[in-house]
């Protein structure tokens, strides 16, 4: 039983993404049944809502912010297919025998992670805008048997990067402005246009910068809405198999009638197909693919027009990064006090 409850545990951390948030859930459930004994850990009440202060406050300290995923995604971390309580308990026992064996092996599988992930943003840390290869920043997470899991952030990162450097060099403008035949609605509705669209009868045409936005941490099941613009389109980033199920997700999970999808090369006619036969191919605006990426990439950093964007582009690709991936530079006293071998 302890050595089902091992490979359990081993398939949560290897499905986590650098963050490790689930696998730290069950370091400081395991914490609090060994040095507390306020739990019992066959009964999944005792912890199933409190772990997740736990795990959070820990979390403040390692990465300076909390999970945000679904409250349904974080309780699937107790289901038959990851570590119910009948296998947790098992390595309570073991924690309890080993002196804390089990949350010391849990962490230093996340300083494992973020040593890799360390090693592999280095690269874009100090990459020139003449030597920056985006292609090979994306293998570095390829490459990685322990990063495989962020590279869905990693990518959403370099399109916003991108998306949001071009909107801002090209002065892209956006304008939202009255026919001159409703101006009757616009009389009754008056305080409406001007307290949600910034209209009037004195001042008719509302004109703004365009923007792209990140929508933040997109959940498990890599479906839903990744980034916005502030002119129409969604954008949806997909670097993983698609299939009829997720197609439909991908789509019915996003309002917008403009979808822009980015994907990697060999993905795009498969996703047009799963499309088509669903019958939502007319809500694509465009399928953007990772080859497309990399060649706006190359003219940005590059190109004729790189002095004017490709430090722009490289400072906000660094500066989402730093934001999405915190530097763990030291164990904080919190953890270190526990004796653990780091």
């Amino acid at each position: 039983m302890l050595e089902e409850a091992r490979k359990a545990l081993d398939l949560v951390i290897n499905k986590s993404r650098v963050h490790l948030y689930k696998p730290i859930q069950i370091a400081e459930i395991l914490y609090h049944d060994r040095v507390f004994h306020d739990i019992n850990l066959l009964k999944l009440e005792d912890y199933r809502t409190k772990s997740k202060k736990w795990r959070d406050d820990i979390c403040i300290h390692l990465l300076g912010r909390v999970c945000t995923s679904s409250a349904k995604f974080q309780d699937n971390l107790f289901e038959a297919n990851a570590l119910p309580p009948h296998l947790l308990n098992e390595l309570g026992k073991e924690n309890r025998r080993t002196k804390g064996g089990i949350e010391e092996y849990i962490y230093r599988n996340f300083l494992h992670k973020y040593n890799q992930l360390s090693e592999a943003l280095t690269y874009c840390s100090n990459a020139t805008k003449e030597r920056f290869d985006v292609k090979v920043f994306i293998n570095s997470f390829w490459d990685e048997p322990g990063l495989k899991r962020s590279l869905d952030k990693i990518y959403e990162i370099i399109v916003y990067a991108l998306f949001s450097t071009l909107v801002q060099v090209l002065k892209l403008k956006i304008e939202v402005s009255i026919n001159t035949k409703d101006v009757g609605i616009l009389s009754e509705f008056e305080d409406f246009a001007q307290m949600i669209m910034n209209i009037d009868f004195q001042n008719p045409t509302y004109i703004s910068d365009a923007r792209v936005y990140r929508v933040g941490v997109t959940n498990a099941a890599d479906r839903g809405l990744d980034m916005y613009s502030n002119w129409g389109p969604a954008i949806q980033i997909k670097h993983l198999t698609l299939d009829v199920s997720l197609a439909e997700n991908i789509v019915a999970g996003v309002s917008s009638d403009r979808i822009i999808i980015v994907c990697k090369d060999a993905e795009k006619n498969v996703i047009l197909s799963l499309l088509t036969q669903i019958g939502w191919k007319s809500r694509i605006q465009s399928i953007v693919t990772e080859n497309n990426l990399v060649d706006w990439y190359k003219k940005a950093l590059t190109g004729t027009y790189s002095n004017q964007m490709g430090d722009l582009l490289l400072n906000c690709l660094r500066n989402e990064i730093s934001k999405e991936f915190p530097s763990v530079e030291s164990i904080p006293e919190v953890i270190s006090k526990r004796g653990y071998n780091l």
